[in-house]
């Protein structure tokens, strides 16, 4: 399996793993209090929120639908946060989709609400704040106010409709920031910045290996199978079942993102050669001997057993025995 396809199908695990975690209402207070900088965010605690139950679903959008809704008691009266995730790419349309389904809620509350109490003068519709998140590796290019989607909005002034959106960046916030907030979503964010599942998805475990040792038991079984799905995805069933092994024995996250790294490392090295000796067969290579005497002695540094590098090499048990004592002498 080549790296290509394993970036991929990397950046495919975390829409899942994201969506979970913020279903999570503690989380997704957590992830205001992180993040946003309005006083209001302070007056929100977890027991004031609820996880509205439905989905506002567009003819015009078919299965593009409100990933998470969640109705807040704030001052005695309800807020809707709408969170839209997750987005990998640009959508210029962002405001005006926001603006659907901002429309639904809001259509939705009024079925609900006792039509008396809607003819009343001072019934209000309640605030619904739009929330974007965005893992995308480039600039965040769209508008962040919906009249500046508008044909020369600028002549008409305060008659043009209006609301701005929260966009949540994964990759535009520094790294010294999410280590200092240290928490969960903190710490999710800043293994997501990475963009490959190799030395860089590594590096930044080891990095918050310790304080990811200081989180909390829930917070930490979230983690750990935040961090299992994304990386198992793209692996083959072997190293599928080793990861599962490593997050079922190992005993701090310092040893099982060692043990995390030696898999992958191990992938990485059957995937190498797997392409050399395709290449091999298309007459790219022309039995270049060395490239797999060179993999040999990587898989044997590794630990691996004479079966399984003969296995991966296509010598015989008898070839890699003699290059084994070869590279040991």
């Amino acid at each position: 399996m080549g790296s290509v396809r394993l970036e991929n199908e990397l950046h495919n695990a975390h829409d899942k793993g994201y969506k979970y975690i913020l279903s999570i209402k503690r989380l997704f207070v957590q992830l205001l209090k992180s993040f946003v900088d309005q006083g209001w965010v302070d007056k929100i605690e977890p027991e004031d929120v609820e996880l509205v139950d439905k989905s506002f679903i567009l003819p015009d959008f078919k299965n593009k639908e409100a990933d998470l809704v969640y109705k807040v008691k704030m001052d005695g009266t309800n807020v809707y946060f709408y969170l839209l995730e997750l987005q990998s790419s640009v959508d210029y349309q962002m405001p005006y989709r926001l603006l659907l389904y901002m429309v639904e809620i809001w259509r939705n509350v009024l079925k609900e609400t006792d039509k008396r109490e809607a003819r009343r003068k001072d019934f209000r519709l309640p605030v619904i704040i739009p929330c974007v998140l965005y893992n995308g590796s480039g600039n965040w290019t769209a508008k962040r106010s919906f009249k500046e989607t508008l044909f020369k909005f600028e002549q008409f002034d305060e008659f043009v409709l209006d609301f701005k959106y929260i966009l949540f960046d994964v990759r535009r916030y520094k790294d010294e920031e999410l280590l200092e907030l240290a928490n969960l979503i903190a710490t999710v964010f800043f293994i997501d910045k990475t963009k490959d599942k190799s030395t860089e998805l590594i590096n930044r475990l080891k990095e918050v290996a310790t304080k990811m040792q200081n989180l909390e038991d829930q917070d930490m079984n979230l983690m750990c199978n935040w961090v299992k799905n994304v990386v198992s995805r793209g692996l083959n069933s072997e190293s599928k079942r080793e990861i599962e092994d490593i997050f079922q024995k190992e005993g701090t996250v310092k040893n099982m993102v060692y043990a995390i790294e030696r898999v992958i490392k191990k992938e990485k090295l059957e995937a190498k050669l797997e392409g050399k000796l395709e290449g091999k067969l298309e007459g790219k290579l022309e039995g270049r001997m060395e490239e797999k005497i060179d993999i040999i002695r990587e898989m044997l540094i590794e630990g691996d057993s004479i079966d399984k590098i003969a296995r991966v090499t296509k010598l015989s048990v008898d070839e890699v025995k003699k290059i084994a004592k070869d590279l040991a002498n």
